[in-house]
């Protein structure tokens, strides 16, 4: 018999496996279109603005935010760790040691 732990470790794979294939996909459309558009299209000048230079780039905008989405996973992860572990060891205290090691009985024939 499969144990369920694996079992749902291979459908989370199948499912990255998927979303990877998905993500590849898109990406190769938009290689595709950016190349086509570009290809028909006049160059468009850049506009000169003020201060346009501090402003963070499009890469520092997603780490910065994949990395703040990193953090609070963990923090959330952190915390229902923190709630399994209080109210299982409550539950454990109130319903004390498992009923068949109170009772003595004698074996069946």
């Amino acid at each position: 018999m499969t144990d369920t732990s694996t079992v749902s470790h291979e459908i989370q794979g199948q499912i990255l496996d998927t979303v990877r294939k998905s993500q590849d996909a898109v990406v190769d459309a938009i290689k595709t279109w950016t190349e086509a558009v570009q290809s028909i299209t006049p160059a468009i000048p850049t506009p000169s603005l003020p201060f346009t230079d501090k402003l963070p780039k499009p890469e520092e905008l997603v780490a910065s935010a994949y990395d703040f989405a990193e953090q609070l996973l963990a923090s959330q992860r952190k915390f229902a760790e923190s709630v399994l572990e209080v109210t299982s060891s409550a539950a454990a205290k109130k319903t004390g040691p498992p009923a068949s090691a109170s009772k003595t009985h004698s074996p069946a024939k």
